[in-house]
Order: structure tokens, then sequence, then C-alpha cells
């Protein structure tokens, strides 16, 4: 933050503590009425879009529901709901496994490619006009700090437990 407005967190804890809360805002910028919107219903759909798509990008990569409901740590029951909800809507196919032909796999269907290349272009919309008032040179720093954030996201694997990880001590 740049300034020092009056609601604005002023400690370093003050400014950790708060950016749970500023986190779970962000979804609101997917329905922002910007260039290119998207329905509520399509928004929530991306979310499973989103991982087939990252999961299939490697052509000897396979996503299954199973995988789905890993990736957004939901129950099997929902996650499987949630990708016949997207066969439904003509986003995503299943296919055989070429790696176990006793496993149906996922991929997107061309309508689902255009609907994550139209959400793609959303976000970039919202982005910007969010920042819009921003220096050039703040925002470019955010965009890179945020996908170094989320990189470090998939890299949670290599590293272990959550409870291995440093954390800051609490002199009270």
């Amino acid at each position: 933050m740049t300034t020092n407005e009056p609601n604005e967190p002023k400690t370093a804890d003050e400014l950790l503590d708060a950016v749970g809360p500023a986190f779970s805002k962000l979804r609101r910028t997917s329905l922002l009425e910007v260039e290119n919107p998207i329905s509520a219903k399509d928004l929530s759909r991306t979310l499973v879009l989103n991982h087939v798509m990252e999961a299939t990008r490697d052509p000897e990569q396979e996503i299954t529901v199973g995988g789905v409901a890993e990736l957004l740590a939901v129950d099997p029951s929902v996650a499987s709901r949630m990708v016949t909800d997207n066969i439904k809507a003509g986003y995503l196919v299943r296919g055989a496994s070429q790696q176990d032909g006793r496993r149906s796999v996922l991929h997107l269907s061309p309508a689902g490619r255009e609907l994550m290349e139209r959400f793609r272009r959303h976000q970039r919309s919202a982005f910007e006009y969010i920042t819009a008032d921003w220096p050039e040179g703040e925002r470019l720093d955010f965009a890179r700090l945020m996908l170094k954030y989320v990189d470090s996201l998939d890299d949670l694997r290599q590293r272990g437990p959550a409870a291995d990880a440093p954390h800051r001590t609490d002199p009270t």
C-alpha cells in the first residue's frame, strides 16, 4: 500500500493479517461489468475448466474427476457434479485415457477453450480497470508478485505440509 489512509494497516502484522480478507474479495473482480463479461454460473465453471486446462497442457498429463476433486479440495461427489455441469454446458468432454483405457479423462471442448479465453480477457480488463489510476510500475510489480505467489502454490507439494513451513513467532 502506498498511502497510509486511516483504515489501512500500519504495521507488518496488520498488513499480513489483512491479506486473507483481501484475497476473499478478489473473486468479485470476475463479476465486474467490464469487457467480455462472464456470468456468475460460468465463473464457477471456470474453477473446474482452469484445472483441466492446466493439467492437460502437457500431452502426457491426464486429469480425472478425482484429480479435479483433489485440486479443488472438495469431495469427489461435489467434483463429479461440477464436472457434469461443465459437460452439460458443452465446456468439457470425457474421453478414454491413453494410459489406462478403463479410466475416463477430461478435456476442454472448443466451447470450453473459448470460455477460458473470454475469461482471461475479462480478468485482464478487470485488472486494468481496477488499477487504472496506479503508476504503471506498481501495476506491473503487483502482477509479477501475484504470479510469483501463485507459482509458489504449485511448489507446495514439493515442500511438504504447511506445519513444516516457517512462520512468524508471536512475542506475546
